[in-house]
């Protein structure tokens, strides 16, 4: 009895996604992701009746425009404050962690995500979308249920196959409990998070997926976050050209979304270290700018959901709709560069409602014998702009689907995400999330080929000096003499290039020194033992994503 339960436990930490019993184990992330989103939803609206005195973010704007001037600003200048003592206490860099921090989990920690700046960045995020951040709440949620898919696979001991797809599995609830769209959840884990559509990861992550979404309706009831109108699609065919232009319209949109919050992060960065500011006020001098723009443009304000679902209902003008776009762009650089924590899926929705929207009311004054609805429009800026941001085209489109369900909609909105895609992934690394990982020096947007080296250090794949096959000492002092060398803590990332360069077999690995200059030797790296680790991740890698 105890050796078949040992050996079932067995399969489903190794061959776990494959096991019909692990699907039980899917079941139960899929319900804790649910809850945590249901719980992080509620906290939000706890937070904005404390500071704005409204949960609904459907009328949160409108709210806040009744308040004192002086109320708008401050709250946001608290906000910020509160989240820089936060992040300075708890994260050894002051950022908060996100849906990127959730990529290279995946792809380099076997699944697993930090948790202690993890806790600390989902109550910086909290605070943030409470206080007045321009922000989402999906990337928050996603990271917090990245936190417990970790812990879960720290308890059994997952491998890292197994680590992956119960990562997985919680994205896949945590994303369709926020939306109501269990189809897109779970194929935006496989398509963003895993990157792979593995066989093996397919069932598990459906089943978190739909958990999640039962626990969103037994609390919200199956109703989404937008009331959309019936669309109809009087010359809908004759349009299509008009949705292919304005899917490469909506590619440029978000090339300059993301790269403004590049740039107001980087120009944060430089004042900072300028002015020699600690790195707990920059939250709250970001809150303080937030504050200002929010006193005259309250719709900045939160996740943005109430003009949202003012531009899918063409509610809004030609000028309202393009200076609320470039408010929002700003508002979010803000944020993010203030680093105040919070995510990019929200905001994206709206400036893509908002682009729709401004190129439907062009269009269909121009040509209104032969066009449609401008919410059409609007609804397929929406898809686009996010799909490019978010580098998700194929759980984008299907997320406004499910928010539809009108076929003709589904459409218009996959010409307009394959355009914006198309050019936007030409010019960012693929995506927000990827090209922030870019920045980082980690490089996961040109896929295992490229980021695989990073995982095997010099230590690991060397040989020691008592090798039978160790290189000769006197050898390994001329080049270390000659400058060549590399410290056990070295990955093959840094190793093969010097291998090409200098045409070498071997590379000496040397311990530090106290003095700084090479300490002892420790052994050597043959560029044939790296080839072969590197030959054997690769495939591994492989056989998981072809599983």
């Amino acid at each position: 009895m105890c050796r078949s339960v040992s050996r079932g436990w067995s399969l489903i930490l190794h061959r776990g996604p494959s096991q019909i019993q692990f699907w039980f184990i899917a079941l139960a992330i899929g319900i804790g992701a649910g809850l945590i989103t249901v719980t992080f939803r509620h906290a939000i609206a706890a937070l904005q009746i404390m500071t704005y005195g409204t949960e609904d973010a459907l009328g949160l704007h409108s709210q806040i425009q009744q308040l004192p001037w002086w109320w708008i600003l401050l709250v946001p200048i608290c906000g910020g404050l509160a989240v820089g003592l936060i992040l300075h206490r708890f994260t050894p860099d002051g950022r908060v962690r996100s849906v990127a921090d959730v990529i290279e989990g995946a792809a380099l920690r076997d699944g697993r995500v930090e948790r202690r700046a993890g806790l600390a960045s989902g109550a910086a995020s909290l605070i943030t979308l409470g206080s007045g951040g321009s922000t989402g709440r999906e990337g928050p949620v996603v990271h917090l249920a990245a936190l417990l898919s970790t812990w879960v696979s720290n308890k059994i001991r997952a491998d890292g196959i197994t680590g992956r797809d119960l990562l997985g599995c919680a994205v896949a609830a945590a994303v369709s409990a926020s939306f109501n769209a269990p189809i897109a959840g779970a194929l935006f884990a496989l398509e963003v998070i895993l990157r792979h559509f593995a066989v093996h990861a397919f069932a598990p992550i459906v089943i978190a997926s739909v958990a999640g979404t039962v626990v969103s309706r037994l609390q919200f009831g199956n109703v989404t976050e937008f009331s959309l109108p019936t669309i109809g699609g009087v010359a809908f065919y004759v349009e299509l050209p008009a949705f292919l232009l304005l899917g490469l319209g909506c590619g440029l949109i978000a090339v300059v979304f993301m790269r403004s919050i590049f740039v107001a992060e980087d120009l944060a960065t430089e004042m900072q270290a300028r002015l020699r500011l600690p790195r707990w006020l920059r939250p709250a001098i970001a809150g303080g700018l937030l504050g200002i723009i929010a006193i005259w443009f309250p719709h900045i304000i939160g996740v943005g959901y109430e003009t949202t679902s003012a531009a899918l209902t063409a509610s809004l003008g030609f000028e309202q709709a393009v200076i609320f776009v470039l408010l929002k762009v700003v508002a979010v650089a803000i944020t993010v560069g203030g680093r105040m924590g919070g995510g990019v899926f929200s905001p994206a929705l709206m400036v893509g409602a908002l682009t729709g929207l401004a190129f439907g009311l062009v269009a269909t004054s121009i040509f209104p014998n032969v066009s449609g609805s401008e919410t059409l429009y609007s609804l397929a800026g929406m898809g686009a702009v996010a799909a490019a941001v978010l580098g998700a085209p194929i759980s984008t489109t299907l997320i406004v689907f499910e928010l539809t369900g009108d076929w003709q909609t589904g459409l218009a909105v996959m010409v307009a995400v394959s355009m914006s895609t198309a050019l936007a992934s030409r010019l960012v690394d693929r995506s927000f999330f990827l090209t922030q990982l870019e920045r980082r020096d980690v490089h996961v947007a040109a896929g295992p080929q490229a980021y695989l080296l990073s995982l095997y250090s010099a230590a690991v794949v060397m040989r020691g000096k008592d090798s039978p096959r160790a290189a000769s000492e006197q050898a390994c002092q001329e080049l270390i003499d000659a400058g060549i060398y590399v410290r056990p803590d070295a990955t093959l990332e840094v190793a093969m290039p010097m291998f090409e360069d200098g045409g070498h077999v071997f590379i000496p690995v040397v311990a530090p020194s106290a003095k700084g200059g090479p300490g002892e030797l420790m052994g050597a790296l043959f560029q044939v033992d790296a080839l072969r680790a590197y030959t054997r991740a690769l495939a591994a890698t492989a056989a998981e994503e072809h599983s």
